[in-house]
């Protein structure tokens, strides 16, 4: 079992990041492969709406640090996307990314039943941490997630929110929270 984690806080210790190697490290014990990118020590760009995934190519023309992210997507079983929740929605960072996936779309994904280049079956873990305790507050930020990656085949897409953590690492003790992260990477990867 393949795993990428894909970390969108700027805070390289931040709650997303803790949450995520929780959810890592089970993995791990259950004899996953986990490669970790941390988008904020990267350097690349935007999508351009250039089209060129669209109309020459099978995968985005940009060639940056985000090359090797992108691909190695393509090859995972299980993608974690990690985040705080900056601004009512994920960070720059991770919107970044999300927006540079259009090129896993096929041309026609408009009208073709086949929307996606990936390989189908991948699995989604999406880890959003924020400071408001207010459990019914943002529930747009994974649907909006949960739309993209529905789009892209992956067939199993899960969500673990923490609520009321600000300081880096403070969501180590909502063993609640810890639970969720190993209770989904045994699910994954455990049986």
């Amino acid at each position: 079992m393949k795993i990428v984690s894909v970390l969108g806080s700027p805070r390289e210790k931040g709650n997303s990041a803790t949450i995520a190697k929780h959810f890592c490290d089970a993995a791990l014990r259950f004899g996953a492969e986990v490669q970790t990118y941390a988008l904020n020590k990267l350097e690349y760009r935007g999508c351009q709406g250039c089209m060129a995934c669209k109309t020459g190519l099978d995968r985005c023309v940009l060639e940056d640090d985000l090359t090797e992210v992108l691909e190695a997507v393509r090859e995972t079983d299980v993608l974690v996307v990690a985040s705080p929740v900056y601004f009512w929605d994920i960070s720059g960072q991770l919107k970044t990314f999300i927006d540079r996936t259009f090129s896993y779309l096929v041309p026609d994904f408009i009208t073709n039943p086949n929307k996606s280049r990936l390989a189908p079956g991948k699995k989604l873990v999406c880890i959003l941490a924020q400071n408001n305790r207010d459990r019914s507050s943002f529930p747009d930020i994974f649907r909006k997630i949960d739309y993209f990656f529905n789009a892209y085949g992956f067939v199993d897409r899960q969500l673990i929110r923490a609520f009321g953590v600000n300081e880096p690492g403070e969501v180590a003790a909502h063993d609640d929270v810890m639970m969720l992260a190993e209770k989904a990477a045994e699910k994954l990867c455990g049986g």
